[in-house]
């Protein structure tokens, strides 16, 4: 076994003045070792530059960003902690998480996923996080179960249902209805907002109804509405054009 060189050595000592757990040191330190060998010389001989190019290369050959940063992590503590540069942790950036576009169903989709839920119960409260409440099927839930404390109630009446429950209702009418998608309470929701896109509703309605800060949380459905962007028309199309062959 090769002997470990000091430099190694003191990063380690610094890891673990600093309590960091086993698996984070070991993760840290095979971070640091591919990036020396990345350039074939000891880190210590390497700039902010250099730690530039190891980037671009790691995202180039398709690193997670998690990975990404858990490397940028160990950088940023070798150079800050060990080499003592205190001013190049904060010029090390880390790899913003990539936004991934919501699971929606189809409006048929949405019709057999609440079809399959056996409990009138939490078949409203699944129904109402779809449509922010459909008056009919509420009506027949108060009509049955008349909840006193909470709309929809827990198995103890003074508390609310478990979120729990209604996952766990998700995943058993996924099931019984056939839906290959993955989907959550969520899902309910991002379908909700999809499928009122899709009808003409103004997005900034649609925004209230979610109750989103930030218009741009809502544009995202957009990126996910096909049907929206079959049937957008282009604004020539509006316009009534004779044409006239050239003379």
């Amino acid at each position: 076994m090769a002997e470990m060189s000091p430099l190694r050595r003191r990063m380690i000592e610094d890891m673990t003045v600093r309590n960091l757990s086993p698996a984070t040191q070991r993760s840290y330190v095979h971070a640091v070792a591919k990036f020396s060998r990345y350039f074939g010389c000891s880190p210590d001989r390497l700039d902010l530059e250099d730690v530039r190019a190891f980037q671009v290369h790691l995202v180039a050959n398709g690193i997670s960003w998690a990975a990404l940063n858990q490397t940028v992590c160990a950088l940023r503590f070798f150079y800050g902690v060990t080499l003592r540069h205190g001013e190049v942790p904060e010029r090390i950036p880390y790899a913003r998480e990539p936004r991934k576009l919501p699971v929606v169903l189809s409006a048929d989709e949405v019709v057999r996923f609440l079809e399959a839920v056996p409990s009138l119960k939490t078949r409203a409260a699944l129904t109402t996080t779809y449509a922010a409440g459909l008056l009919g099927i509420l009506r027949t839930y108060w009509r049955l179960a008349r909840p006193q404390h909470w709309l929809f109630p827990g198995r103890d009446e003074t508390k609310p249902i478990d979120v729990q429950v209604l996952h766990a209702a998700c995943r058993s009418a996924c099931a019984a209805a056939g839906l290959a998608k993955h989907v959550t309470v969520h899902t309910l929701r991002h379908s909700f907002a999809t499928h009122l896109l899709e009808a003409g509703t103004d997005i900034r309605i649609i925004q209230v109804l979610l109750g989103h800060a930030n218009l741009s949380s809502t544009a995202r459905y957009t990126r996910v509405s096909n049907g929206l962007i079959r049937r957008t028309e282009s604004p020539l199309d509006r316009l009534t054009l004779e044409v006239v062959p050239p003379a």
